[in-house]
């Protein structure tokens, strides 16, 4: 049994591994003994934790490829400077690629618990309202296909297979923006209903997460849409006829696609 907290609401799932009462993660013996916790951790802890590794899987594969791998990882056929290589290139190579699939995939198991639980809880909120209630299911998927989206461009890396790298990021982005942008409505309507100081804070915090997203989204678009204008000293991907990818010289026509 898997029971979390949402907002203030606890959250009770059916799952016959972990135990969270009270804001405490319990694992439990088996046996005579299955009700006895073996391991007692603060939920806050468990999701900060959960929430840290793609950032320090990041950080470990940013350093290594600027110390050990700098030319390859900043490598263009303009011969321009680079300062620094795109996540893309900071996570395809060796041992780079292992650090964060290692990262990945402690993150996204408990990523999927946490979306069947707000499910949960958005379905005891919106019992009687059958379009929040639609959207409760649509944010769901969103957050399924957001990190599957991630797990299928992590573990298929862009020097790999490019088209299924390329189909991951797409969908993981879109699907991050549009479950954000559900998730913020949903929270407003709850904040209209209940008059809750924790809840309230919840929301705010989602919005601004949220424009703070958008934003980057924004800054990589312009971003890659110039670096793939120009040839410029920094530029990841400096023109459509000269970046290509050392790993498709026998495909021309095909152009490399940078990341930011």
């Amino acid at each position: 049994m898997l029971s979390c907290v949402v907002g203030v609401e606890p959250v009770t799932l059916s799952f016959p591994v972990l135990c969270v009462v009270s804001r405490m993660l319990q694992v439990p013996y088996g046996g005579l003994d299955r009700d006895r916790p073996l391991i007692r951790l603060p939920f806050t802890s468990f999701a900060v934790g959960t929430v840290l590794l793609p950032l320090t899987g990041l950080v470990a594969c940013l350093f290594i490829s600027l110390m050990y791998n700098f030319e390859d990882a900043t490598y263009t056929h303009c011969r321009v400077s680079n300062y620094l290589p795109s996540i893309s290139a900071a996570i395809s190579r060796v041992p780079e690629r292992y650090i964060w699939r290692c990262c990945i995939g402690l993150h996204s198991a408990p990523r999927y618990l946490v979306s069947v639980a707000y499910f949960s809880f958005y379905r005891g909120r919106f019992a009687r309202r059958l379009p929040e209630l639609l959207l409760s299911g649509l944010a769901l998927l969103c957050s399924l296909a957001e990190n599957s989206g991630l797990l299928l461009l992590t573990y298929v890396s862009s020097t790999e297979t490019y088209n299924v790298h390329k189909n991951g990021f797409v969908v993981f982005i879109g699907s991050s923006l549009l479950h954000m942008l559900i998730t913020c409505w949903l929270w407003h309507v709850i904040r209209r209903s209940y008059v809750n100081p924790e809840e309230v804070t919840s929301y705010r915090w989602k919005v601004r997460l949220f424009l703070f997203n958008v934003s980057c989204c924004l800054a990589a678009a312009y971003f890659f849409r110039r670096h793939n204008k120009y040839c410029e000293t920094g530029g990841r991907c400096p023109g459509p006829a000269l970046c290509l990818s050392r790993f498709q010289r026998i495909r021309p026509q095909r152009v490399q696609v940078c990341s930011v």
